[in-house]
């Protein structure tokens, strides 16, 4: 079986396909590319997009115990500011991040909107190796 079925190129309409994020914060969009998930089982990869509306406040430090590697394509994103969305770092695109099994991220705030590529994956036991 393989790890994704191929996809062709093709063009992407940015303006439709968003959805809230399942249990995400007003604002948090994604538009699913490819593969799938299986946070229980512990396997599979998904590729997607993520967009902030501008104002957007992600109040919740996260961390789960699959691999994660962001694009900011475009816009600004706010990383460890507080529930309220003051402080933390501003990370303008094109920036990145690659994040392993536990680590901590978030919260997280975009005054001016933004959007991310967003690769995640289990590799072997859930710490990485």
């Amino acid at each position: 079986m393989p790890l994704k079925p191929p996809v062709p190129f093709h063009e992407l309409n940015n303006d439709a396909g968003w959805e809230p994020v399942p249990g995400g914060a007003p604002g948090v969009e994604q538009k699913m590319l490819s593969g799938a998930l299986d946070e229980v089982e512990e396997i599979g990869v998904r590729t997607r997009l993520i967009r902030f509306q501008p104002g957007t406040v992600a109040p919740n430090v996260f961390v789960h115990d699959y691999w994660e590697e962001v694009y900011l394509i475009s816009g600004k994103l706010v990383n460890g500011c507080d529930a309220t969305g003051a402080g933390g770092t501003e990370y303008e695109a094109p920036s990145y991040a690659c994040r392993p099994p536990g680590t901590e991220h978030g919260p997280f705030t975009s005054q001016e909107g933004c959007v991310f590529f967003e690769i995640q994956y289990y590799v072997g036991d859930t710490n990485g190796s």
